[in-house]
């Protein structure tokens, strides 16, 4: 159920933004333009599913600092909305076609019971497409949540939900409500990337439980046990070896369990030892932690990455657009960057070109972009 499209309303410098998401979306820009935006929407969907998206907003120091700052036309309250639609596919004659999940929040009214600034999940609603139409099959209205089950049969569940909590998130019935289940378990599935702590007393330089771990988390702590699920659980390091060898050339990296314990460590050609997690680089140890995101025995089924090359040598834009351009493949990539280079070797590598974040009038949009969700330049690709 791969993510096609992203509608972004009134969130930060994004005043209105319908993104069609590709298996590989590359968005380029300068500072201050508003990338990182895009890379935060994305996480607060995620954070719907797990019923975690007014947390999320609050610690962003809340929604006066989340929601659009800019010129209103009218005195309504402004409600954040994110929408995740979806590709159609075959997916049973009983369940239908999941289709988007949409959730709208605001700020308290008068007569609401929550704290004066708290962020309230106002609206919520998933949709299907079947029989050639739109079907409604979760639809939120403050505590008031509706629900089709079975055979279409609709439910009211009045004061189901509190304002701080998500209808996705609260009925995890799977089988009363496959639809939903279906959507929360895709948004769970993402990972999203945006920072890698590599200090001295980061978990990524200690060794990993000893337990088979086919997807990175978005901290990277298991960054061996991932690398060593490769090396001794599928027992084929071919691709792993090869990606090593790109980025450092004649390095040789090991990876397996000591005891109950994961630990890796990396040989380099004109040193007479190898150096293990708490010796590498920053920069290096990085690396290692996209690779891991990248290379992983089972990928999740969107990856976004903001800013990967930050730390990075220039040495490793190249073979890192080579592990993104491979990625691809299994899974759907999302990449907000601010350097050139590596959008350059991206479309070398993958054949696709960056798509340029810009500021107008003090909202970020999209180069080329058109109200249709289509891109002004692929129109140009197919007249060629």
């Amino acid at each position: 159920m791969p993510l096609s499209a992203v509608s972004i309303k009134n969130y930060r410098s994004v005043r209105k933004l319908w993104l069609p998401v590709e298996q590989l979306s590359i968005f380029v820009g300068a500072n201050g333009v508003g990338k990182t935006n895009l890379y935060k929407a994305l996480a607060l969907l995620r954070a719907a599913a797990d019923g975690t998206i007014t947390r999320a907003i609050a610690e962003e120091r809340g929604l006066n600092s989340v929601l659009w700052a800019g010129p209103r036309t009218d005195r309504k309250p402004v409600r954040l909305v994110l929408k995740a639609v979806f590709d159609e596919l075959e997916y049973g004659l009983e369940v239908g076609l999941p289709h988007s999940y949409e959730i709208e929040v605001g700020v308290r009214q008068p007569t609401e019971a929550a704290f004066v600034l708290e962020p309230l999940v106002k609206a919520e609603r998933l949709t299907i497409r079947s029989g050639g139409r739109d079907v409604v099959m979760m639809e939120r209205n403050g505590p008031a949540v509706m629900l089709r089950k079975d055979k279409g049969k609709r439910e009211s569940h009045e004061f189901a939900v509190l304002s701080s909590e998500t209808a996705l998130a609260a009925f995890r019935d799977g089988a009363r409500y496959p639809e939903l289940e279906a959507v929360r378990r895709e948004l769970l599935g993402w990972r999203l990337y945006h920072d890698f702590r590599t200090d001295a007393g980061s978990p990524i330089r200690q060794p990993s439980h000893a337990i088979t771990t086919p997807t990175l988390s978005s901290d990277g702590h298991d960054l061996a046990a991932v690398l060593a699920t490769l090396s001794v659980i599928r027992e084929d390091t071919t691709a792993l070896d090869a990606a090593i060898d790109d980025a450092f050339p004649g390095a040789r990296l090991a990876a397996g369990e000591k005891g109950s314990l994961c630990q890796m460590s990396l040989r380099f050609p004109d040193m007479p030892r190898p150096f293990a997690a708490h010796e590498l680089s920053d920069g290096t140890l990085k690396y290692l932690c996209l690779l891991g995101a990248l290379m992983g025995y089972r990928l999740p089924p969107l990856i976004a990455l903001n800013e990967p090359e930050a730390s990075l040598h220039p040495s490793l834009l190249a073979p890192l657009a080579r592990l993104i351009a491979s990625a691809a493949g299994r899974s759907r990539i999302w990449i907000v960057t601010h350097s050139e280079e590596l959008a350059g070797h991206l479309l070398e590598e993958a054949g696709k070109r960056a798509r340029r974040v810009i500021k107008s009038a003090g909202a970020t949009g999209i180069e080329g972009l058109k109200l249709s969700g289509e891109f002004a330049d692929d129109d140009e690709d197919e007249d060629e």
